[in-house]
């Protein structure tokens, strides 16, 4: 099957590499148009997590635009409601309408207990991983509204939306949060034909997942741990027998949530966990 979204356009999130990024390319070789925002700066409180940059988000734009697709590209940090909505207007009025939103965009951070958790990153956190997805829903649903065709809505949420784990105890606090943000926005968008889910990925192969702090919080015992001394703690955290999965895994739930394969699926907290949430 193909064309599953063909004439729709996609905002999204986060896409200057990445779950992001992998979403633009898959929703873009089904058909869709696109308006991918990053940040693409240093997001204090995640220094552990090398930034994506401007050259990231051209990077995408060109896969994009090599499947034959159009796309619209803004430099947009979630935290600013002002920004978002100039930059999903502007790519609205480029494109012509908006289907589906994609609030993808995120940071990782962690290492200390809730109680020694500083006021700073528990606010970044808090600020991009659950206001972030609220005003990017907020700015960008008048013209799913508008349009009168309905649309979809995708939170990307975390297995550590739905149980807890030590030490990142502020992100699991906003993955959480954006079930309760998922669920409430299909209740009052649902007599819109506006569906609304969240996907809810185990450890992805991204930079976010891939780095030397999360191999440390993995690995404590060893002085510099690589891919192979954590995979096995990883695959521990699943029924099936991988430690991580690819961002494309998580693209083909975001798709399918998009497609009208979907059409009456709302309020659902879709896993792609390898089994996480059954341990």
């Amino acid at each position: 099957m193909v064309g599953r979204v063909e004439g729709k356009v996609a905002f999204i999130t986060g896409a200057a590499r990445g779950q992001g990024r992998s979403h633009a390319v898959r929703l873009a070789q089904e058909g869709a148009d696109i308006i991918a925002i990053d940040a693409c700066k240093p997001v204090s409180g995640s220094d552990q997590i090398a930034p994506s940059t401007p050259e990231d988000l051209a990077e995408t734009a060109e896969l994009v635009k090599g499947l034959g697709r159009r796309i619209v590209t803004a430099e947009v940090d979630v935290r600013d409601f002002e920004a978002l909505k100039a930059a999903v207007d502007s790519g609205v009025e480029q494109l012509g309408r908006l289907d589906i939103i994609v609030a993808n965009a995120g940071i990782g951070n962690g290492g200390a207990t809730l109680d020694q958790t500083s006021e700073q990153d528990w606010t970044v956190m808090i600020d991009i991983n659950l206001s972030g997805v609220w005003k990017t829903v907020k700015a960008a649903v008048p013209h799913l509204l508008s349009g009168g065709n309905g649309g979809s809505i995708i939170l990307t949420s975390s297995v550590g939306g739905l149980k807890a784990y030590p030490n990142t105890g502020h992100y699991i606090a906003a993955k959480h949060g954006v079930v309760g943000l998922m669920r409430t926005f299909a209740v009052e968008l649902g007599q819109h034909s506006i569906r609304v889910n969240s996907v809810h990925p185990t450890n992805v192969n991204t930079p976010m997942f891939m780095n030397e702090g999360t191999m440390k919080m993995f690995r404590p015992d060893l002085e510099n741990p690589g891919v192979e001394d954590f995979r096995p703690v990883a695959q521990f955290m699943h029924v099936l027998p991988v430690g991580w999965v690819e961002p494309e895994d998580i693209s083909n739930a975001v798709l399918f949530l998009a497609s009208d394969e979907a059409r009456y699926i709302t309020g659902l907290p879709m896993t792609v966990d390898a089994g996480s949430t059954l341990k």
